[in-house]
């Protein structure tokens, strides 16, 4: 028992695999392979010899794949559709857009009710044009604010009709001066000089009383009334430069026929009243376009010829003076009728 007990000395080395028992059973081949045997079957024959199998080749190495990066296709939406989202999400934008403006001349609608309700009901602005000096004798007479009194999509209109009026009127003075100087050259012109005066101090209040101030008020208030008496008074204004710029000889304006013939007389003066020929030819130019242009805005509101006669007839009611005069030739008939009876 001793050489089963006894361990072998540390210092040795001692490879269990080389014990002369398993080494015997190693190398002796009657032994069955664990594979081969089967020891359930019936029949009780010896068990095949062992047969050494020869080790089987390693399996080849895999070479694992290689991790790239797949090209998907991926679909952002073809050019047509993303410029139809651009175009509707532009249309939404101008829509409310569109929507905020509105809102806005609503409320500056409102705002200047409001001012105009504050100042009670027979209440009114104090007159501010034409703007005079404190201590000129004559006050304003109109009372004017664009900003105020004007919607803001007539604003640009009305103030292009206003500084149109100021270049009229200027170029009636300049007109004036072109007949002054003609008239000093040739005597025989003291007509055309007398009817520039009088051309200056008829037109310029005129024109601003008669189409500006009507264009004003069209616009301030949505009167039809005074969009016809604009149409027809500014009508006939526009037929009058023409004729200013044509320059009838012995009507006073310093027109292409006049200015022409001044140049038979003195290059100088000729100069000038060619000059007030251009200014009268841009005058009946622009007052042709600011027609067009106050005619595609007035079809724009709800004015009507209909509209415009009923405000006629509630002014001409309204009138104090008519009313007056009204009241005194009933008055008159039925007491003629009274006598007439008698």
């Amino acid at each position: 028992m001793s050489k089963y007990t006894s361990f072998p000395d540390p210092t040795d080395d001692h490879n269990p695999f080389q014990d002369p028992s398993v080494v015997q059973h190693s190398s002796n081949t009657d032994y069955a392979t664990l594979d081969l045997y089967n020891p359930f079957d019936k029949q009780m024959e010896p068990p095949p010899p062992y047969e050494a199998s020869s080790p089987s080749a390693p399996p080849p190495a895999q070479t694992p794949p290689s991790r790239t990066t797949p090209t998907e296709n991926r679909n952002y939406g073809s050019y047509s559709t993303q410029q139809s989202t651009v175009n509707a999400t532009t249309a939404e934008l101008l829509r409310k857009q569109e929507e905020l403006e509105r809102k806005a001349r609503e409320l500056e609608r409102r705002e200047r009710e409001l001012d105009s309700h504050a100042l009670g009901p027979g209440g009114t602005r104090p007159n501010n044009w034409p703007p005079l000096p404190s201590f000129c004798p004559v006050g304003p007479c109109f009372y004017q604010d664009i900003n105020l009194e004007i919607s803001p999509g007539f604003q640009r209109t009305v103030t292009i009709m206003y500084y149109y009026w100021m270049f009229t009127a200027c170029t009636l003075v300049f007109n004036l001066f072109s007949c002054l100087a003609l008239f000093c050259v040739s005597p025989t012109s003291g007509v055309g000089f007398g009817l520039a005066i009088i051309w200056v101090l008829l037109f310029t209040p005129c024109s601003f009383v008669c189409w500006y101030r009507p264009v004003y008020k069209a616009f301030r208030s949505d009167s039809s009334f005074n969009f016809f008496a604009f149409f027809f008074i500014f009508f006939a204004q526009v037929v009058l430069y023409v004729i200013m710029t044509i320059g009838i000889p012995g009507w006073g304006f310093s027109g292409w026929i006049v200015s022409l013939a001044a140049l038979n007389t003195n290059v100088g003066v000729g100069v000038i009243m060619m000059m007030n020929s251009v200014l009268f030819t841009a005058q009946a130019a622009m007052g042709v376009v600011m027609l067009k242009k106050v005619h595609s805005l007035y079809r724009q509101t709800d004015a009507s010829f209909q509209k415009a006669q009923a405000e006629f007839a509630t002014g001409v009611m309204s009138n104090q003076a008519v009313r007056q005069a009204a009241a005194s030739a009933t008055a008159s008939a039925a007491q003629g009728a009274f006598t007439g009876t008698r």
